[in-house]
């Protein structure tokens, strides 16, 4: 057995330690003392060094030898220090066995498998319900759960297909209206809210929800952003509750001031993200966001106006002074006349100014003069302007700002001036009008009646100077007045009924005649004429017109951008009409040859009015075609038919 013999440090540390550590505390010795250690030999034992037992020498354990502090060496394990007193103990048993230091990649390798399996088994179970809605999963109200993909699609399809297609009620500001989803761009995609329940996907929380339960799911919707913001718009305008500004209004005789009160309007951002989210799932009907609406006029604006404006003018009577005259207008008559209105955001006081000037002139006597206007007359045969008269008049709107004036503040006194009051047709007018040549011109042969063409005479005095503007309509019953005695007008033969009776005005139809072709050639628009019911030679076929006051009548509109004035005079046996102005169109006629020819009989007649007559011309159907033209361009083509009764002969015989 091999022996090492040390010696020991003087501070009394061991040097050489054990396995190259420090020394223990039972280590350090008294100076100057000397210990042996008895190491056994290495592979001496049985089991060699490497088993970390000692080995044993005549039958005896391993021991230090040597006087002084014995050391203790850890337990093998432990990590402790080397017990000399263990006959066991071995100073290799500090080191742990290779076999354990061999073990984690066991552990590994375990670990490993354990999370393959499960993630086998997360995939495999994420493949299985991929096509399955989790349970406990609703849509608006529709329960899908636990359903395949394709049964879920069914069910939200059949369950939400009214409600998705109803009018969507709406709410705001207390009242309702409705919108359609079709027409707001709203519609339902159940493929998209169903193929988000399904489809597969690792996420953890898809594998939760079918372990644990699903609940209430918003339904995928395609949405027209366009077609909303149209919706939106038209719902705001009908669910406005508009401002109320705060006003002054007169009543018995004093100013009293309205209140003023906020408004609402729909908030159409706000409303469009509403629709969107809950037109199918939220409670009916849908409540809008609204934001408010500030009156124009605030309550003090209104109280304002009141103190400085209304107050004062009610407090006593004005007085205007214009010309000569002053004429004082009472408190009633004046707020009758004035009221508040908005403007930039203030309430200005108005008078009606008409209806002041009114109660002005009703005040007064001839405080204004006349004007009169220019006119046409004929010298030698042509027309000429008569230039008109100004007269004076009070301006409605300086009368009204006068009164304002002195009804709000200290001199209650209103000075206004007369104006002149320029003639509504001035000579400049009619100047521009164009009238300076013949335009068209037509006559028809007078009868051997004086009454009859005395009434001729009368109409055609009434008609001479009318001037018909360009656009105008002119009316031959307006332009010849009441048909009365007292007009001028004589008994002659009119037909009523089919029979010819006198009557007043009689062969004015002839006026109507002459005045219908003055007017068909120049070109104008017929607006109104119908032939006699029988012909007579002195008129064209098919081109003549019959009057009846207030039952018949002949009107035409000038088409001309000129004006068109109106001349007719009774010479030479004949009717004349004359239209001036400024040739504009061109007018080609024709007439067709007679057709449905009767020849006259004999009728008999007991009505005490009866007449008798000779037999006259027959009776036919006729048409008449005009075509218009404008510098060669055809701006009209009319035809007009009219059939004619034959004039039979009346026998009169005695009434019965």
């Amino acid at each position: 057995m091999a022996e090492m013999t040390r010696r020991d440090d003087p501070r009394g540390r061991d040097d050489a330690g054990s396995a190259g550590r420090p020394a223990d505390a039972s280590d350090v010795r008294p100076a100057g003392t000397d210990a042996t250690v008895v190491m056994p030999p290495v592979g001496d034992g049985p089991l060699g060094s490497r088993t970390g037992e000692p080995s044993t020498t005549a039958g005896a354990p391993w021991a230090p030898t040597g006087t002084g502090h014995e050391r203790t060496a850890e337990q093998p394990g432990t990590g402790g220090p080397h017990d000399p007193d263990d006959p066991d103990a071995s100073p290799l048993a500090v080191f742990e066995p290779d076999e354990r230091r061999r073990r984690w990649p066991r552990v590994v390798a375990t670990g490993v498998g354990v999370l393959v399996v499960l993630g086998g088994g997360y995939v495999g179970a994420s493949w299985a319900l991929a096509d399955v809605v989790p349970r406990g999963t609703t849509v608006a109200g529709v329960d899908v759960g636990g359903m395949g993909r394709d049964d879920a699609l069914a069910a939200l399809e059949s369950g939400l297909s009214s409600r998705a297609g109803d009018d969507v009620p709406v709410a705001a500001n207390g009242r309702t209206t409705s919108v359609p989803p079709a027409a707001a761009g709203l519609s339902l995609d159940a493929a998209a809210t169903v193929d988000g329940l399904t489809g597969f996907d690792l996420q953890p929380g898809r594998l939760w929800t079918h372990l644990v339960g699903n609940g209430e799911v918003r339904p995928a919707v395609d949405v027209d952003d366009a077609a909303l913001t149209a919706a939106v718009t038209g719902v705001a305008e009908t669910l406005v509750s508009p401002p109320v500004d705060g006003g002054v209004v007169f009543a018995d005789g004093g100013a009293h001031v309205t209140p003023a009160a906020e408004g609402s309007a729909v908030d159409e951002a706000g409303a469009a993200d509403v629709l969107r989210d809950d037109w199918l799932t939220g409670e009916r009907p849908l409540e809008l966001p609204t934001s408010s609406l500030e009156p124009d006029i605030t309550q003090a604006e209104a109280e304002t106006a009141l103190t400085t404006l209304g107050e004062p003018f009610a407090a006593a009577p004005v007085v205007v002074a214009v010309a000569d005259r002053t004429v004082e207008l009472p408190v009633d008559v004046l707020t009758s006349l004035a009221s508040f209105v908005p403007q930039d955001s203030e309430l200005r006081l108005a008078v009606d100014g008409p209806r002041l000037v009114q109660e002005v002139l009703a005040r007064t006597t001839n405080l204004l003069t006349a004007s009169s206007d220019a006119r046409f007359e004929f010298v030698n045969d042509a027309p000429v302007i008569v230039p008109g008269t100004p007269g004076t008049t009070l301006d409605p709107t300086a009368l009204a700002d006068a009164v304002v004036a002195a009804g709000t503040g200290q001199d209650r006194t209103a000075r206004v001036d007369l104006v002149t009051s320029d003639p509504a047709q001035s000579t400049q007018r009619l100047e521009s009008l164009g009238v300076k040549e013949v335009v068209s011109e037509f006559s028809t042969p007078l009868t051997n009646e004086p009454d009859r063409t005395e009434n001729l005479r009368v109409g055609a005095s009434k008609v001479t100077g009318r001037l018909v503007l360009p656009g105008e309509v002119f009316s031959l019953t307006e332009a010849l007045g009441p048909v009365t005695a007292e007009a001028g007008f004589n008994n002659a033969t009119v037909i009523v009924n089919g029979e010819h009776v006198p009557g007043i005005g009689g062969g004015l139809s002839q006026m109507a005649t002459t005045t219908y072709n003055a007017g068909f050639f120049a070109g104008f628009e017929d607006v109104e004429h119908q032939p006699h019911s029988e012909w007579f030679a002195r008129y064209p076929e098919g081109r003549e017109s019959t009057l009846y006051t207030g039952v018949i009548d002949m009107k035409f509109r000038n088409t001309s951008p000129y004006g068109a004035l109106l001349q007719s005079w009774v010479a030479d046996g004949r009717l004349h009409v004359r239209i001036w102005g400024t040739k504009h169109f061109t007018v080609e006629t024709s007439t067709s040859p007679r057709s449905a020819v009767v020849r006259p009989t004999t009728v008999h007649s007991s009505s005490p009015t009866c007449i008798p007559q000779s037999a006259g011309n027959p009776g036919f159907q006729v048409t008449v075609t005009r075509r218009v033209l404008l510098a060669g361009v055809e701006q009209s083509t009319t035809s007009d038919t009219w059939r004619y009764k034959p004039q039979n002969a009346v026998v009169c015989d005695p009434p019965q």
